[in-house]
């Protein structure tokens, strides 16, 4: 037997395995980078993984939407009313206390109404108005909400205004949902009319306001497909009221809107549908950049 060729075997095979060992350990790094799907994990700077999505997050069109170089709405600022609180109904006695709204006296809040399956008129009101929020944040406005969840009850609807009034606000809209009898359908946005009594005076918001309440109307019917309602407005989607304080004492320009009746069968499908209450939110949210880029 000849020794010289056994060492070159020998050789060999610790050449192979020194190759086998450093593969297998490049390959195990590469694996402790990826995630479970094979990418690169998302991690916080302070370890972990990345954080989910908010429960309460937008979802559908708009969902998500970051601004690409042109923030349309930069330097406005947009109030945001989502009617009523879910807690109202804890606190009558609180929210029936009168206020004044210049040309009368009225209950601080009430308590909303719902769908005849018990979805609740100031749910929706925030959803919605949440969702119009995250949208107008795309576009670069400063959003000031009048209540986020965030309170024990109300604010009284004579705050509602003043909190408007005090950030100076280029738009106002107060989210809602009508109470209305079986049969009556669509939605409508309200106005303020012209009132001047007490420490209401709406003469120089008449007009801007109602400029609008068109946008809203306009663009909220064209992202819903809902029709103007069909039991106030004839048909415009427009109504003109002087008995609501968030609008007699409103200084800045101001509306509100009804998004459609959940005493209505059909009607309260739509707005417990959060897919219906995306279009709902954008529509508004569109509705008032229209009219501040004018």
């Amino acid at each position: 037997m000849h020794p010289e060729p056994r060492r070159r075997v020998r050789g060999v095979l610790v050449a192979v395995l020194l190759v086998a060992v450093v593969a297998a350990g490049a390959a195990g790094w590469f694996l402790r980078q990826a995630g479970s799907d094979g990418a690169p994990s998302a991690a916080t700077p302070g370890g972990g993984s990345a954080s989910p999505t908010p429960s309460d997050a937008p979802t559908g069109h708009g969902a998500g939407h970051v601004p690409t170089g042109h923030a349309r709405l930069s330097g406005k600022v947009v109030l945001l009313d989502p009617g009523h609180n879910l807690r109202n109904r804890d606190h009558t006695a609180e929210i029936a206390r009168q206020v004044d709204v210049g040309n009368a006296r009225k209950e601080c809040d009430t308590t909303g109404t719902s769908t005849d399956d018990g979805y609740a008129e100031a749910s929706y009101t925030l959803d919605v108005a949440r969702r119009a929020r995250a949208l107008l944040r795309a576009e670069g406005a400063k959003v000031v909400f009048t209540q986020d969840g965030d309170r024990p009850f109300g604010p009284c609807v004579d705050e509602r205004a003043a909190l408007g009034n005090r950030v100076h606000a280029d738009a106002a809209v107060s989210v809602h949902a009508d109470g209305s009898a079986v049969g009556n359908r669509g939605f409508h946005v309200i106005l303020p009319a012209r009132v001047t009594a007490g420490k209401a005076d709406t003469s120089e918001i008449v007009a801007p306001s109602r400029a609008l309440g068109t946008e809203v109307a306009g663009r909220f019917k064209a992202a819903t497909g809902s029709a103007p309602s069909n039991y106030l407005g004839h048909g415009t989607g427009l109504d003109v009221r002087s008995d609501l304080g968030g609008l007699n004492l409103s200084k800045v320009p101001k509306v509100f809107i009804e998004c459609g009746n959940m005493r209505d069968p059909k009607d309260a499908a739509q707005l417990t549908d959060p897919q219906w209450r995306q279009k709902a939110a954008r529509g508004i949210a569109e509705g008032i950049t229209d009219f501040l880029e004018h």
